[in-house]
């Protein structure tokens, strides 16, 4: 027998000899159970540990003792009646939003256009307050302003629209900013105008002729450098529903006919011109910024016409409630 055999069968012979033994085939079981028992509780673990990893990442406990790992049912809150006893002596009159006023259009639908120019008013914001943010300002130095930027725009025959958009880039840029020195009001004005007539204008003017009104006052460096800030601080949002535009709107929507052609003017131009005229006045006091400028326009419609007029031209969009107090007889 060879070397090989002998080690071969020496190697088989206590292996047979531990099967042959029954404990240590229990000892040998046992030891399979108590493994595979800890594979088991492991994967429990890691299971568990992963289900609810995330509320490592929050408090283990809310104010009033609440878990947010615990979902808790939506209580039941009884809805009392309040006392209106108070408002026995008033009468309440609601004009509530009614669909737009526009006609069938062959371009676009109405509803969306009207809504469109809606949100608009509550994104470009302007507010009366502005001067608070500005201590060396007044409110008459913005009226003064914007009579000079009028002047300018008669004197190179601008649009009416190219003041209003000039105005409103002006009032939206002094709420972006804080402590502006009175004396770079000119500045800011030309500037704004600059940029409107850039919009409106087929052939505007030549950045040497708006540097040249304000009488050496301002540079044409100056005014790129105040447009490049302008554009930014408005975040280029330079597309407003100015106060001629609403007027223009409810005018046009008022002289419309059976066969209306929306997109030619149908309206009177010695009506517009007075309205707007009236409106170029009301732009100069600070207070107008309180209003949204469809109402401004309504308001001024309404002085000229009749309120049956402004609800017919404005959809009824105005909305308000009026309180009228009822006397006892």
């Amino acid at each position: 027998m060879s070397r090989r055999s002998s080690r071969l069968q020496a190697k088989q012979q206590p292996q047979a000899s531990q099967t042959d033994s029954p404990q240590e085939a229990q000892i040998i079981q046992a030891k399979k159970r108590k493994t595979a028992q800890d594979v088991k509780k492991r994967k429990e673990e890691v299971t568990k540990k992963h289900q609810y990893e995330i509320r490592n990442c929050w408090p283990p406990v809310l104010s009033g003792g609440i878990s947010p790992c615990i979902i808790i049912e939506t209580p039941h809150k009884e809805i009392g009646t309040s006392d209106f006893s108070r408002f026995t002596n008033y009468r309440f009159k609601n004009l509530f939003i009614n669909p737009s006023p526009l006609p069938e259009l062959s371009w676009g639908c109405s509803q969306d256009v009207w809504l469109n120019m809606l949100k608009k008013e509550t994104r470009y914001v302007h507010d009366k307050h502005f001067e608070v943010l500005h201590s060396e300002l007044e409110p008459q130095m913005r009226s003064i302003l914007l009579d000079w930027l009028l002047e300018v725009c008669e004197v190179y025959t601008l649009h009416r629209e190219t003041f209003y958009l000039a105005q409103d880039f002006f009032d939206r840029f002094m709420l972006t900013q804080k402590d502006i020195n009175k004396n770079m009001l000119q500045l800011i004005g030309i500037t704004s105008l600059f940029i409107a007539s850039k919009l409106e204008e087929i052939y505007a003017p030549k950045l040497q002729e708006f540097a040249y009104v304000t009488d050496g006052a301002c540079s044409e460096e100056d005014i790129l450098r105040m447009e490049l800030a302008i554009l930014k601080a408005l975040k280029w949002e330079l597309c407003p529903v100015t106060v001629i535009s609403w007027l223009n709107l409810f005018l046009q929507v008022d002289a419309l006919k059976d066969a209306p052609k929306v997109l030619l003017p149908q309206y009177s131009q010695e009506k517009f011109i007075q309205i707007a005229q009236l409106l170029d006045l009301c732009i100069l006091a600070i207070d107008s910024l309180e209003f949204q400028y469809r109402i401004l326009a309504a308001a001024a419609l309404c002085h000229f016409t009749s309120i049956e007029v402004v609800k017919k031209a404005s959809g009824k969009t105005v909305l308000f409630v009026l309180f009228l107090p009822i006397y006892n007889s």
